[in-house]
């Protein structure tokens, strides 16, 4: 055998979650896909695509009118045109663009600063490139930044830091305030930054989501990633997009060209057209979402768990200290196993959980059904 790249990687938390649900019959609100239809001009346009020969191999930074029509919604979301020819890369999925960056930026033997709980695919493209992540953990309860403690973890080694908002596992978002010290802790430093901010359009009650775009000293900086499959409910089509400043982005692509060189061409048409014909979509993404957010913490107050605040994302964080003193991996899985209702224990996403947290993570992005289906099961705890 040889020896493994990656000693601390094993399958998954999300898919032994979601195969322990489907072994058992469990309602999963575990991983985090939607249970409901695509937008029909998507399936529409995809159909179209596929129809007029668009099958073969798209562009490497992919096709120009949907580098264009992303260029035309930054600027349109955030004041900002990115140069389509120069800045916007189309990726597969938002994780490949995340370890394109990466692995753009990062060598052997550099650090990279990661929040906790962070995504679980951040270590392992740190990992592959060579590089170390040094982990600095969130609030344990409200998963807000210390941004001192940042400070104390940039080393000369520092190379990137990954910020992610909104939230996942928690659903916190990054403030203004925020974000100016994100400004100020790299100015003058050769730090990159990776803003992972695939549920951008998920915001609630109001707020504004603080893209890296929107700043001038940040954005010359930053890879910022986004996903088509987030935003258009379409997760199994993985399609995500970097924009990046000129140099970062040419080198981001020498990655991208032999990673996956293109990605899935008739709905890179697709979503062209999409972002063209109706860009209420993702304008009221926000409000779909917050109104499925506001019924199910409703459902789950009839429960023992107590659901925590969610700003933003389409995941709910539920404290089940009411309910077990297990352990939130063995807590999950007898959820599973034994009540019928599959969710996402949150050590997974730290390096070093904290001492006797008992939050767990259920997903909100399903049909009424499903979560009336998951809140039954639930009352019975």
């Amino acid at each position: 055998m040889p020896q493994t790249k990656l000693p601390k990687v094993g399958t998954t938390i999300f898919t032994v979650m979601s195969q322990l649900a489907a072994e058992h019959g469990a309602v999963n609100l575990g991983q985090g896909f939607p249970d409901f239809s695509v937008p029909q001009r998507l399936v529409d346009e995809l159909d179209r695509a596929m129809r007029a020969g668009h099958n073969q191999y798209a562009p490497m930074t992919g096709i120009p009118s949907l580098r264009q029509a992303i260029a035309a919604k930054t600027e349109r979301v955030y004041g900002y045109r990115p140069d389509a020819d120069t800045e916007i890369t189309v990726t597969s999925g938002a994780t490949e663009a995340i370890f394109n960056a990466v692995h753009a930026v990062a060598h052997a033997g550099d650090e990279v600063i990661v929040l906790d709980p962070a995504y679980d695919s951040y270590e392992p493209a740190i990992d592959l490139a060579g590089a170390r992540a040094v982990h600095v953990p969130l609030d344990p309860r409200t998963f807000a930044p210390d941004w001192q403690r940042v400070r104390e973890a940039i080393t000369p080694k520092t190379r990137l830091l990954i910020i992610n908002s909104p939230h996942n596992p928690s659903g916190a978002m990054l403030s203004a305030d925020d974000m100016a010290s994100v400004a100020e802790l790299l100015r003058d430093t050769g730090i990159f930054l990776l803003s992972d901010e695939v549920y951008e359009h998920i915001v609630f009650d109001g707020a504004r989501h603080e893209s890296a775009l929107r700043y001038p000293e940040l954005r010359e900086r930053a890879f910022v990633v986004s996903s088509f499959g987030k935003t258009y409910h379409c997760t199994g089509w993985k399609i995500g997009y970097c924009i990046a400043p000129p140099k970062l982005s040419a080198e981001f692509r020498k990655v991208h060209q032999y990673n996956v060189f293109c990605t899935f061409a008739p709905a890179q048409h697709a979503f062209a057209a999409m972002l063209d014909a109706e860009p209420e979509h993702y304008e009221q993404l926000g409000a779909f979402y917050q109104a499925k957010r506001d019924r199910f913490r409703e459902q789950l107050l009839t429960t023992k768990l107590e659901p925590l605040p969610v700003p933003g994302g389409y995941f709910q964080l539920v404290d089940y200290s009411a309910v077990s003193d297990l352990d939130d991996l063995a807590f999950c899985r007898w959820l599973t196993t034994e009540k019928g209702v599959a969710a996402i224990p949150l050590s997974p996403f730290y390096e070093t959980p904290p001492a006797g947290q008992r939050l767990a993570r259920l997903c909100f992005a399903k049909n009424e059904a499903t979560l009336d289906a998951a809140i039954e099961r639930l009352q019975k705890l």
